[in-house]
């Protein structure tokens, strides 16, 4: 093969290594976005609207409680990953800067653990020798095997932190109306159930999409992801049953 065309080939699988990584990672972050979110407002609202509902008979009390705490767990979960979000960014930029501080002022330093990167991915010899005088002798490669290598850091997307935000809070804001559902057509005695059997059915399919999109059993995924939303309904339920009956809130006409 001649070299021109070597040289194209590299080009294009570069390229598609290049796709894959990012749509490997795009779906990887949205999905993780998307579940936390998602499980966490669900659970959250269910946990609150069956406390709420044990301890009172007036549906519009529930709902009421349902989507203030639905509002307020969507703008929350929004903040924080807003905040985790650019706090990775700023980490990452912080430390790209002590890397080129690095090199500049420490060259040898850091060409010996360029070294120490190859030869532990088996390099030794002329080969090894040479991969650290191609590696080193291109800034912008040299910066990137380190903050990979060295450090584990990916360069994250400008609009990574609005981004998330907007995924997360979306995506509480749904899972968190999922309980309040039956509320809206039911008394509050008979919506009970069917929140909890619609809530649980809910995280039980996003536990085997879980499971099909990644790695791992999907019925085992979907029972640990119901499993979740069972205990905070039934320490929900229990607590506001308790508390309802202390303070007589069922005797209160609806």
């Amino acid at each position: 093969m001649k070299e021109k065309d070597i040289a194209a080939l590299s080009a294009k699988a570069q390229a598609h290594l290049e796709k894959e990584r990012k749509l490997k990672g795009g779906t990887g972050a949205l999905l993780s976005d998307v579940i936390l979110g998602g499980q966490d407002g669900l659970v959250n609202v269910l946990g609150i609207v069956l406390g709420v509902a044990s301890a009172t008979s007036d549906r519009f009390i529930v709902l009421i409680a349902g989507l203030v705490a639905t509002f307020a767990e969507s703008v929350s979960m929004a903040a924080v990953a807003y905040a985790s979000s650019r706090a990775e960014a700023d980490h990452y930029r912080r430390e790209l800067e002590n890397e080129k501080w690095e090199m500049e002022n420490l060259p040898d330093i850091e060409t010996e653990e360029v070294r120490i990167i190859y030869m532990r991915k088996g390099y030794r010899g002329k080969k090894l020798e040479q991969m650290v005088k191609n590696t080193c002798s291109n800034k912008e490669m040299w910066l990137s095997i380190m903050m990979a290598e060295e450090l584990g850091l990916t360069p994250p997307e400008d609009a990574a932190p609005l981004r998330a935000a907007v995924i997360v809070g979306g995506s509480a804001l749904v899972g968190s109306l999922i309980p309040l559902i039956p509320f809206i057509f039911f008394s509050v005695s008979d919506a009970l159930l069917p929140s909890l059997i619609l809530s649980t059915v809910v995280l039980f399919g996003v536990g085997i999409y879980k499971a099909k999109i990644t790695v791992g059993n999907w019925l085992k995924s979907g029972i640990e992801m119901a499993a979740v939303g069972m205990i905070a309904a039934l320490v929900g339920y229990f607590v506001g049953k308790v508390l309802g009956d202390f303070f007589g809130l069922k005797n209160i006409p609806a």
